[in-house]
C-alpha cells in the first residue's frame, strides 16, 4: 500500500492520492498555519476506523440477510493532554435504519469492529480504549 503527499501551498495545505484517482485535502490547526482547507490528520485517524468497521458491518448484516436502508456512524475520540496528543478513547455510535434486528446488528458490530477492522486493531494494539 502506498500513498501520494503533495504540499498545495506555502502554508500545510497537502493533498493525498491512494488507489484511484481520488484526491484527499489536509489541513493543519490554524496555530501551524492551517486554512481549513483540509481535514486534519488526527481527524483522519478517526474517519479510518470509522469507515473500516462500517465496511465491515455492511458486508456482515447483508450475509445476515439484514434488510440496511442506511447507515452512518459517528466517531468522537479523546486525546491526551499532552505531546503526542494521542488518542486514549474514542466512542463509535453506529445509525443503522430499516429492517434490522437488533441482536444480529449489534453481534455484527462486535465481529465488524473488534474482528476484522485493522484500523482498531492497529489503535487497540497502541493502548486506546474503543467503545461502540
Amino acid at each position: 500500500m502506498k500513498i501520494e503527499l503533495s504540499r498545495v501551498n506555502d502554508a500545510v495545505h497537502f493533498e493525498s492520492s491512494g488507489s484511484g484517482d481520488v484526491k484527499v485535502h489536509i489541513d493543519g490547526s490554524p496555530e501551524i498555519g492551517g486554512e481549513g482547507k483540509g481535514v486534519r490528520p488526527m481527524e483522519l485517524v478517526l474517519m479510518a476506523l470509522g469507515s473500516c468497521s462500517s465496511f465491515d458491518l455492511i458486508q456482515i448484516l447483508k450475509k445476515q440477510r439484514q434488510e440496511i436502508e442506511d447507515i452512518s456512524v459517528s466517531v468522537e475520540g479523546e486525546r491526551a493532554d499532552a505531546v503526542p496528543a494521542v488518542f486514549t478513547k474514542i466512542k463509535m455510535l453506529f445509525h443503522l435504519k430499516g429492517d434490522i434486528d437488533r441482536a444480529k446488528a449489534e453481534k455484527a458490530a462486535e465481529l465488524a469492529v473488534k474482528k476484522y477492522c485493522s484500523v482498531h486493531d492497529m489503535l487497540a494494539a497502541g493502548g486506546v480504549e474503543i467503545t461502540y
